[in-house]
């Protein structure tokens, strides 16, 4: 390199001669954490579709990593080149570009809370791949759009009840089934938790620097595989497994999936429930992200970052893809890392290498997935956690209330996969006549109150769980702060989503004119009322009959 720079990292030619560099040596270390990190994401992803949703694997690493490389080359190349329009604008050789990827709370949302239901009810997974093409073609105009709109939603919803209701999800749908997983093959999953724990929340550095994920995946390995050595089989690997997995070694290139798309719009009731909300948060998360990125120095434009999350998330959609893109917090990180622009180029190609030569198929034979369940609940804890640590004390109570329509809908779930179960197997056995099996479920269904199981509890308040618990959490918030007036006014958007069947209900309508559940919104309406009522009473001047609620910690 033949140009000087200062400490600054400002080029001594002038900004119409700088030519900014395409490589740096700062480039190999971001190059290989980023690439590990996307290299783990990627391995859970596939488990998630082979091994949750049963999806063929003609379907997996024919259609749909094809397409995922596919978006995410597109991805890292663009803020690769925002990274160099920017080092040549201001004359800088130490602008970073922005990380990105598929968003890892969405890519677990996608997967239990819209494609693992309706491949359940449908008994299809070709239907719960449609589901989540729909699902990412709405995110990905909200994300488009979202720039002109993503400052006014978060001006008026706190942000106790975005982080509350995702949490929510977190505890439930994220890190129950692989904690799970892991205490039913304690031997890997306990070690390999506490190698990320170690680490991740301990600060431990492993030898050379080698990231956690990467160093639990490789003693999983090693567990499992010197297992087979006694006979044991921990992990569910074998050499036959290893040369299984080459038959999807090939080179797949994306196929366009614009029939699965419309046809996915059968489930749109189901899909705007979470989509809507969940754009809304992308749009929020991505605006904190270029904030941080511009707080190390790198100022990028938040209109075209997100018009760039939506673009790249449509292309991949409508070439089968179920998964969103988004930017990635971290970019102070690796910039610190003495990364630049080549990393984040040379990771787009990474993926497309393991994406379109099927090359993921053999690293999941050769690693066991319980290896992986650690990371997956080590990001439920973290997006759990981060709601209560990102927000106000006294707000930690709403974050709860936020939480309970997601622990409703999780039991809800589990109870209707026990039943239906239940029903399959007594049919296969000849212990049950098949036009039976709904009338006898009925009447299971019907008993669990005198159990103390109350099933239709769990329907009406886990029914549009996301955005049941953003309501109510919001007007938690609102009430602890005694704003009477806003709490009023998302308890009465609660009433109109509920009516509709938003919120509190299986289906989007308005139930015979009466609505969905009549009931819970008329319940919403008289709160909405009574809250405002309070507002104009001026009962917001009047303190708590319990201060210390209220009270700051003492230090």
């Amino acid at each position: 390199m033949s140009t000087l720079t200062g400490t600054s990292g400002r080029s001594d030619l002038s900004k119409s001669e700088f030519k900014p560099v395409l490589w740096t040596s700062g480039d190999w270390n971001a190059f290989f954490g980023f690439g590990t990190n996307i290299l783990v994401n990627m391995l859970v992803l596939t488990g998630l579709l082979r091994f949750v949703l049963k999806m063929p694997d003609s379907l997996v690493f024919g259609r749909i990593l094809p397409a995922l490389g596919l978006m995410m080359c597109l991805s890292t190349f663009y803020y690769a080149y925002l990274a160099y329009r920017l080092a040549q604008k201001t004359g800088r050789s130490d602008v970073c570009a922005l990380p990105s990827g598929v968003s890892v709370p969405h890519m677990f949302i996608v997967t239990f809370v819209i494609m693992l239901p309706i491949t359940i009810k449908t008994g299809d997974p070709l239907k719960g791949w449609s589901a989540g093409l729909v699902w990412v073609f709405f995110q990905s105009f909200i994300l488009m759009i979202g720039g002109f709109i993503a400052p006014f939603i978060r001006k008026i919803t706190p942000r106790a009840a975005l982080l509350g209701t995702l949490a929510g999800v977190s505890v439930t749908f994220i890190s129950m089934r692989p904690a799970l997983e892991m205490y039913m093959t304690p031997q890997i999953g306990l070690v390999c938790f506490a190698i990320i724990l170690v680490s991740w929340f301990g600060g431990v550095k492993y030898w050379r620097g080698i990231p956690a994920g990467l160093v639990a995946i490789a003693v999983g390995m090693v567990i499992a595989w010197g297992s087979n050595l006694f006979g044991l089989g921990l992990g569910g690997l074998s050499v036959k497994g290893v040369g299984d997995a080459f038959a999807n070694f090939g080179f797949s290139v994306p196929i366009p999936a614009v029939g699965y798309v419309f046809s996915g719009f059968e489930f749109l009731g189901i899909i705007l429930v979470t989509a809507i909300p969940f754009g809304i948060y992308d749009l929020v998360e991505a605006m904190d992200n270029v904030e941080s990125a511009e707080a190390a120095g790198d100022e990028y434009p938040t209109t075209r970052v997100l018009t760039a999350d939506g673009v790249v998330s449509l292309i991949g959609c409508l070439m089968g893809n179920p998964f969103i893109n988004a930017v990635y917090i971290g970019h102070p990180g690796w910039k610190a890392m003495g990364g630049r622009i080549g990393y984040s180029a040379a990771t787009g190609i990474m993926v497309v290498v393991l994406a379109w030569f099927g090359i993921i198929s053999v690293l999941l034979a050769l690693v066991p997935v319980v290896a992986i369940s650690p990371i997956l609940l080590y990001i439920g804890m973290l997006i759990g956690a981060q709601a209560f640590q990102t927000t106000p004390v006294k707000h930690a109570p709403a974050i709860v209330l936020a939480l309970t329509p997601h622990l409703a809908a999780w039991a809800k779930l589990q109870i209707d996969t026990m039943l239906g179960s239940t029903m399959m197997a007594a049919t296969s056995v000849g212990g049950l006549a098949a036009d039976k099996a709904d009338a006898v479920k009925a009447a299971a269904i019907a008993a669990l109150p005198q159990q103390g199981v109350f099933y239709h509890g769990l329907e009406v308040m886990g029914g549009g769980s996301i955005l049941g618990g953003l309501i109510l959490g919001a007007i938690g918030v609102f009430i602890i702060e005694r704003d009477f007036e806003k709490a009023s006014a998302f308890a009465l958007v609660g009433a109109v989503l509920t009516y509709f069947g938003f919120m509190h209900g299986e289906a989007v309508g308005i139930g015979g004119g009466f609505g969905v559940t009549p009931a819970v919104a008329f319940a919403y309406a008289v709160m909405a009322a009574g809250l405002f009522a309070a507002s104009r009473l001026g009962t917001t001047e009047h303190y708590s009959a319990h201060p210390e609620m209220h009270a700051a910690p003492a230090e």
